[in-house]
Parts: C-alpha cells; sequence; structure tokens
C-alpha cells in the first residue's frame, strides 16, 4: 500500500509519495487507465522543518533529475502541510541542485510560487533527421536537457511535420544519448511566447517548468525578446525573469493539490 498526494501545475500532473524512489511503483500509479495517473511521481523524504528532499521518476520508468511543475507541487504539499502563508519559502534539494520555492499567494489548497530555477546553459544546435533534413535549434540546461525549436504558425509544425511526431524524433535522436526535452516556441510579442511540449519519459504534456524556462532564456538570449516573459502552454501561464548570462532564472506559476489517498 502506498499513501500518495496528486497535484498539478498548468495541468502537468505528479504524485507526491513519501519514500525512497521506485521505478516500478512509479510505473504502476502513473498508468492513467490503470493507475491513479501522472507525468511522473516525486518521491519524498523530510530533511528539516521546511526543507525536503526529492528523487523524480517519469511516467515510463526513467529517473529525471528535475521537473519545475513537479517541484512547485512538491512546495505546495510541504506548504499545506506547514500552514504557510504569503511570504514563506522551502527548500527542496532535486537531483539537479538545491531549489527555494517562496510562497506569493496561499487560497487553500492552491498556491503560486516564485522558485529559483538555477543558471542555465545556452547554445545553438543543428541536428540532421534520419530523412536528411537538419534542424537548428538551441539547447538549453536548466539542470536537465532541452531542445528549442522556433516556429512561425499557430500549429507549431516545422520541417513538414506536426510538433509531436517532429518532437518525438528529436527527443530519441542519437546526439542526445540519455534523450531530451523538445520545445517548440512561437513568438507572439516582444515580452510573450507560446510553447508545445515534448517531455522527455512523458511525451506531449500540457505544461514544463524547466521546459518554459529553457524556451524563455532561448528567446530572450538570441531573440531579443524582454524579461519578464510570459509563456503561454496549454495548460496555462507562467512567467520567467532572467536577467541574462551567468544569473539565475525566476519562474512564477501556479500550483494545486487536488487528492490524497492510497494505492493497493
Amino acid at each position: 500500500m502506498a499513501g500518495f498526494t496528486k497535484a498539478h501545475a498548468c495541468g502537468n500532473d505528479f504524485l507526491i509519495v513519501e519514500g525512497n524512489a521506485d521505478a516500478s511503483l512509479a510505473v504502476k500509479l502513473c498508468a492513467r487507465n490503470t493507475g491513479i495517473g501522472a507525468d511522473g511521481v516525486e518521491f519524498f523524504e523530510w530533511t528539516g522543518e521546511r526543507a525536503g528532499r526529492i528523487h523524480l521518476i517519469n511516467a515510463d520508468g526513467s529517473v529525471a533529475e528535475i521537473s519545475g511543475n513537479g517541484t512547485r507541487c512538491v512546495a505546495a504539499w510541504m506548504a499545506c502541510r506547514r500552514r504557510l502563508s504569503a511570504g514563506d519559502t522551502v527548500q527542496i534539494e532535486t537531483d539537479a541542485g538545491l531549489r527555494e520555492c517562496r510562497v506569493m499567494k496561499a487560497e487553500g489548497h492552491r498556491f503560486e510560487f516564485a522558485q529559483g530555477m538555477g543558471v542555465p546553459e545556452i547554445a545553438d544546435k543543428v541536428i540532421m533527421l534520419a530523412d536528411g533534413a537538419k534542424v537548428s535549434g538551441v539547447a538549453v540546461s536548466t539542470g536537465n536537457p532541452h531542445f528549442v525549436i522556433f516556429v512561425d504558425g499557430p500549429e507549431f509544425a516545422a520541417h513538414g511535420r506536426g510538433w509531436q511526431e517532429l518532437g518525438q524524433e528529436v527527443c530519441f535522436h542519437p546526439d542526445f544519448p540519455e534523450q531530451t526535452n523538445v520545445e517548440f516556441v512561437r513568438v507572439t510579442d516582444t515580452n510573450s511566447i507560446e510553447i508545445r511540449i515534448f517531455e522527455r519519459g512523458v511525451g506531449p504534456t500540457t505544461s514544463s517548468g524547466t521546459g518554459t524556462c529553457a524556451t524563455a532564456t532561448a528567446s530572450i538570449a538570441l531573440r531579443g525578446l524582454q524579461s519578464p516573459l510570459q509563456v503561454h502552454a496549454p495548460g496555462g501561464e507562467q512567467i520567467v525573469d532572467w536577467a541574462g548570462d551567468g544569473t539565475e532564472i525566476m519562474l512564477t506559476g501556479p500550483a494545486e493539490l487536488i487528492a490524497s489517498g492510497e494505492a493497493w
């Protein structure tokens, strides 16, 4: 029997389970039809009154270094447990390093956080697809790997393919031996972008915290967009503040606790 809490951040849903990381349990719990259903499981351990350590297992059983949305879901669970309010912070140790989340709003089981997301690494990159087509993009590390592709149209298609199909091939491309998250970006204003996400270990998803950070920093660094940047995904909006090379990203977005229970 496993106790769990389910939470989501812009539709990106996670289960929070206290205990050691267990890939087989994560796969079982994340199954949409036979389990609880989630994009991943955040296995949690308290390390202090307002501090904890997490290990993330994706829905397919693979290990992820970090999820920005998943970390924020854990922060909401911690804030609820500790009855925190606006201005309070929690410290969460991830496999990509320590992240601090500050409560901006607390309304029952709904929260908004501003969270430090580390210093990004950004580089132009070109990959060749199986059919010989060359895809220009931006490789971004936000504690986990991303490949950002800029598109023009509202369908987010590129190189004659839908974004889901292209995202899958890029995710599993030989240039990314550990696989990569793939984001498609359409610039809508000087301080606004719209994105679609093919998440490593999950597939198409409604939102991604680290993907939001990756697309925003690529847009600011290489397309001249302005910070703070509004990032619109199918699941909702998040805001990225970033001052440029060598500085930490600040991500602001919601998280909501949905349910808790026990799974057999």
